[in-house]
C-alpha cells in the first residue's frame, strides 16, 4: 500500500479494480489491476484503454512573463506555440543534461500549463522564473485521465461539443465532456490516437465512470501502468529515470529533435550544444531471444565487448517479442546487429531493431 503524500481522486476506483496503489511521483498509482495487462494492452490497440495519469505533476504559469518563462524553461521554441497548442521537450540542467521532460501547453490569456514527471522541473522552473512577473501554481486538484486507442475518438466525440475529429495532434481545447467542464488534449503515451482529459478532482470520477460505462460494450477498459509500459516501449516513448537521467544529454537519448537551434536563451543552451557530437552512446531498440521481459540493467555485448545497457524492457505478446529500449555505442547501432544480453544469471542473444517497434511511420497516432 502506498504511503504517498499525493492522492488521486480515483484512488478508491483503482482499489476496487485490484490496485495496491504503489507510489510513483509521490502519488499512489495503479501499477496493476486484477485484469491481465495483456488484455489491457489489447484494449489499447484494438479498442481503447483508460489510464489515470494524475501522478504527473501539473503546474500553472500565469502572468505577463509566463510566456518568457515557459520559453526559457524548455528546449522547444515556445514563441511558436500559440493558444490551443502544446509542445513536448527536455528540461536541461546547467550542464546541458536532461533533468526532466515535460509538455507545456499554451492555454491563452497569459496562462501556460506544464505537465511533468519525476525529475527536477519544479526546481528549474523556479530558477527560470526568478525576477519575472509570473505566478507559479502547482495543483493536485487538476487531474488527468487518458483514453488511448482507435475507438477513443468516436466515444468522446459524441459526448462533447468540441469537434474532436478536427482537433490536431498536440492541440487542446477547453470544453465539456459528459456535461463536465474539462480541457481535452490530443496527446498520449501509447502510440495510438488518443486524448488526455484534464478536469478537477470533483469532476474526474464522473468522467471516468461515464467513459468506462459507455465504452464497456465496445471493449474499452481501465488500464494499469503495467499495460502503459508495454505500449510505450512498443512505441519507443521514453520514461524519465529509466531511459534518460541527468547523466545524459538529449543527443544521447533521442531527444535532439526537441532542441531548438534558432530560439534565444534557454536553460543549459551553451552546455547542451557543447555536448553535441560527444555522445557516448545512442538510444536504440533490441529484441531478445527470451520468452519474457528482460529485468532491466543487463549488459549488451558485441563480439565480447561491452557496448550498451538495457533500460526499459517489456514483453509484447502481440509482436511475440521480448523488446527493450537500450543505450548502445554507435558501432552497434545498425538494425540487424547481433548482440549478447548478459544478465546476473543468464545470457541470451538479441538483435538491434529499428525504432519505434510499433507503427514505425507513426500513422496511427497522427490519424
Amino acid at each position: 500500500m502506498s504511503d504517498s503524500s499525493r492522492v488521486s481522486a480515483l484512488a478508491s476506483r483503482h482499489r476496487d479494480l485490484g490496485s495496491g496503489l504503489e507510489d510513483w511521483n509521490g502519488m499512489g498509482t495503479a501499477w496493476s489491476y486484477d485484469t491481465d495487462p495483456n488484455d489491457e494492452h489489447d484494449a489499447v490497440r484494438e479498442a481503447a484503454g483508460l489510464f489515470d495519469m494524475s501522478p504527473l505533476k501539473k503546474v500553472y504559469l500565469r502572468g505577463p512573463d509566463a510566456a518568457r518563462v515557459a520559453d526559457h524553461m524548455i528546449t522547444r521554441d515556445m514563441t511558436k506555440i500559440y493558444p490551443g497548442k502544446s509542445a513536448y521537450g527536455a528540461i536541461l540542467s546547467a550542464q546541458g543534461t536532461v533533468c526532466d521532460d515535460a509538455i507545456i501547453a499554451n492555454n491563452g490569456g497569459d496562462e501556460w500549463l506544464l505537465c511533468h514527471g519525476s525529475g527536477e522541473s519544479m526546481e528549474r522552473l523556479r530558477e527560470s522564473a526568478a525576477g519575472k512577473n509570473v505566478d507559479i501554481e502547482f495543483t493536485d486538484d487538476l487531474h488527468m485521465i487518458s483514453l488511448q486507442g482507435p475507438k477513443a475518438l468516436k466515444l468522446l466525440d459524441r459526448r462533447t461539443p468540441t469537434d474532436l475529429g478536427a482537433l490536431r495532434y498536440f492541440h487542446h481545447e477547453a470544453s465539456e465532456l459528459f456535461g463536465r467542464k474539462c480541457r481535452m488534449s490530443r496527446t498520449g503515451y501509447s502510440g495510438e490516437r488518443g486524448y488526455e482529459i484534464l478536469a478537477t478532482a470533483s469532476a474526474v470520477g464522473d468522467l471516468w465512470d461515464n467513459i468506462l460505462g459507455e465504452g464497456k460494450a465496445e471493449g474499452i477498459m481501465p488500464c494499469s501502468f503495467a499495460a502503459l509500459d508495454k505500449v510505450r516501449v512498443e512505441a519507443a516513448l521514453l520514461f524519465y529515470g529509466y531511459d534518460m537521467t541527468d547523466e545524459h544529454s538529449p543527443w544521447e537519448v533521442g531527444l535532439g529533435f526537441t532542441v531548438s537551434r534558432s530560439k534565444g536563451d534557454f536553460r543549459g543552451k551553451e552546455a547542451v550544444f557543447a555536448r553535441e557530437g560527444q555522445e557516448r552512446f545512442l538510444l536504440a531498440g533490441i529484441s531478445a531471444d527470451h520468452g519474457e521481459a528482460l529485468a532491466g540493467g543487463e549488459t549488451l555485448r558485441l563480439d565480447g565487448r561491452e557496448v550498451g545497457v538495457v533500460n526499459s524492457p517489456a514483453y509484447s505478446h502481440r509482436m511475440k517479442k521480448s523488446l527493450a529500449l537500450v543505450h548502445l555505442h554507435a558501432d552497434a547501432m545498425p538494425p540487424g546487429t547481433a548482440l549478447e544480453v548478459a544478465g546476473e544469471s543468464f545470457t541470451c542473444s538479441a538483435r538491434v531493431e529499428s525504432l519505434p517497434f510499433y507503427d514505425p511511420q507513426k500513422i496511427r497516432v497522427r490519424a
